[in-house]
C-alpha cells in the first residue's frame, strides 16, 4: 500500500485551541503547545482511505495545503472512498467541510465517513469545550454517506479494522490497515508523537491519561513484534516509523 502524509504544517495551539502556523521567525516566541497537523492518505488495491482530515489550512493562494499535496500526487478529492475519523476534535475534522460559493459542502464528496456515534454524543454533551468546532460538527453530521459506528471493535472491510480504546477522549478509536503482509497502525492522539513512547507519562490533556499511557506501552510491544508502520499525526518531524 502507499502512505501519503498530508502535513498541513507545524502549529502552536493556544488554550482555546486556536492554531498559529509556526515559522522559523516565530517558532521560539509563540506560546502554546507545539504540534504538527498531519492526516494520512492510505492507498490500497481497493480504497483511497483518509485517516482524519486536518483543519483545512490554506496557504497564501487560498488553496488548502492538502489540495496542493493531492495535486502533486495526481489525486482528486473525488477519489477518496473512505474517511476514518478517530475522534471529533477540531484539528482532526475541520478539513472535512469546504466553504464554497454555494455554501458548505463535503470536501470528499464520494467518501463514506466513519464516525463513532458515542464520540459524537460526548461532544454534543460538552458544548463550550474549545476542542470541538460545533459549527463544523453540525454540518458534518448532515452530510450524506455517514457510517455510524457503535461497536467497540470490528472490521470495516478485509483490510481495515478498528477498536474503540478511549484515552484521549472517551470513545476515541484507532485503526489498523493490513494488505499483502504489511500493517499500518494509526493511534491518533493516544500515540500522536514518537516521543510519547520514551516516557510513560499520563498527560492531563487526555480524558484518561493513565489508560492512554498503558495503551502506548502495549502498542509499542505489538509494533515491534509484528513490524508495524506507525503513523504520527502530531509529530513535528516524523510522519511514519517502521518497527
Amino acid at each position: 500500500m502507499k502512505i501519503v502524509p498530508l502535513k498541513e504544517g507545524n502549529f502552536s495551539a493556544s488554550k482555546t485551541k486556536d492554531f498559529t502556523l509556526l515559522t522559523e521567525e516565530n517558532f521560539e516566541t509563540v506560546g502554546g503547545i507545539k504540534m504538527s497537523i498531519q492526516p494520512f492518505l492510505i492507498i490500497t488495491e481497493n480504497d483511497y482511505i483518509l485517516l482524519d482530515t486536518g483543519i483545512g489550512w490554506k496557504n497564501e493562494t487560498e488553496k488548502t495545503v492538502i489540495s496542493e499535496i493531492f495535486e502533486r500526487e495526481n489525486i482528486t478529492h473525488h477519489q477518496i472512498t473512505k474517511v476514518l475519523l478517530s475522534h471529533l476534535h477540531k484539528d482532526h475534522i475541520d478539513g472535512i467541510i469546504t466553504n464554497t460559493e454555494n455554501g458548505y459542502e463535503a470536501t470528499f464528496p464520494n467518501a463514506e465517513i466513519y464516525i463513532q456515534k458515542r464520540e459524537l454524543d460526548f461532544a454534543m454533551e460538552n458544548k463550550g469545550n474549545h476542542s470541538f468546532d460545533f459549527g463544523i460538527l453540525e454540518k458534518l453530521i448532515k452530510l450524506p454517506n455517514i457510517v455510524w459506528m457503535n461497536d467497540d471493535q470490528g472490521q470495516i472491510n478485509e483490510e481495515i479494522s478498528f477498536e474503540v480504546v478511549g484515552g484521549h477522549t472517551p470513545f476515541m478509536q484507532v485503526f489498523w490497515i493490513k494488505e499483502n503482509g504489511e500493517t499500518v497502525f494509526y493511534g491518533a492522539d493516544d500515540l500522536p508523537q514518537e516521543s510519547y513512547l520514551k516516557y510513560h507519562v499520563a498527560y492531563k490533556s487526555d480524558f484518561d491519561g493513565k489508560k492512554a499511557s498503558e495503551l502506548r506501552q502495549k502498542w509499542e510491544k505489538e509494533a515491534k513484534e509484528n513490524h508495524w508502520k506507525v503513523l504520527f499525526y502530531h509529530d513535528l518531524d516524523k510522519a511514519i516509523v517502521e518497527f
